[in-house]
């Protein structure tokens, strides 16, 4: 007999499961680079860090640039070869592992399909989550609750049964405005 499960546990991707800071800064950089920008770390931890690229691309390389979806889309061919950089948080996917019988669990992330599935497939790990919402599915980034609300849809389960995982100071907004018991995972990580 299989246990009903009435509760959710949501977690955010990057700097939350895995600390992807060097990743996509390195991915952002040599993308940048072939189109002659340039990006420092310390630039990009203040002003990429948890936000979506149409935010914060323009800040280097101007607003209504014809190169923003080019970049976007180098970057996102780049991201693999950058894998080596990212680090597992072991301690929450023992976390997950221990509340996959009784809980439902996903993903809601403001990366790129792709560059998701890519880690995910990476670390071998896309099989302990039932749900991936990523930035193609919704139609507002966070601080808005959209993806947490999607996710708790897709479940049928309410708010006061979900918990979210968050790290960036926009996640945690978004998590707080979906009403979900929140916890909070610290930047930078050390794993």
């Amino acid at each position: 007999m299989s246990l009903k499960k009435d509760k959710v546990a949501l977690f955010d991707l990057d700097g939350t499961l895995f600390d992807t800071s060097m990743v996509n800064y390195h991915s952002y950089k040599d993308a940048l680079n072939q189109f002659g920008y340039d990006l420092s770390y310390d630039f990009y931890l203040k002003e990429f860090y948890g936000k979506v690229y149409s935010h914060f691309l323009p800040l280097i390389i101007g607003q209504n640039n014809p190169d923003l979806k080019n970049i976007h889309s180098l970057k996102k061919e780049l991201y693999p070869k950058k894998l080596i950089f990212a680090q597992k948080n072991e301690f929450l996917f023992d976390i997950i592992t221990a509340l996959k019988p009784s809980y439902h669990t996903g993903i809601v992330t403001t990366a790129s399909r792709k560059n998701t599935t890519e880690i995910l497939d990476y670390f071998k790990v896309r099989e302990l989550f039932d749900l991936i919402i990523t930035q193609e599915d919704v139609q507002e980034s966070k601080p808005s609750p959209e993806g947490y609300l999607k996710a708790m849809n897709f479940f049928n389960v309410s708010s006061e049964n979900t918990i979210i995982y968050e790290d960036s100071e926009v996640g945690l907004q978004a998590a707080k405005a979906s009403g979900a018991r929140i916890l909070k995972v610290e930047y930078p990580l050390r794993f």
